[in-house]
């Protein structure tokens, strides 16, 4: 296991059972950036990649 796991094993442990929209999801993601500006070129590549899944599928 990755050391970045816990954190998603506890997103998926807190909030599993919940449903979100894209819109709520790029809202957060924007603010977490706005109050980690250093943490902005991955939650880009994250997002991009969000975007691309299932491009190659086409």
């Amino acid at each position: 296991m990755y050391f970045t796991d816990r954190g998603i094993e506890e997103l998926q442990s807190r909030r599993g059972e919940e449903e979100v929209s894209l819109d709520w999801l790029a809202e957060r993601l924007r603010e977490f950036v706005d109050l980690n500006p250093e943490f902005e070129t991955p939650v880009e590549r994250l997002a991009t990649w969000l975007a691309r899944l299932g491009d190659d599928e086409e």
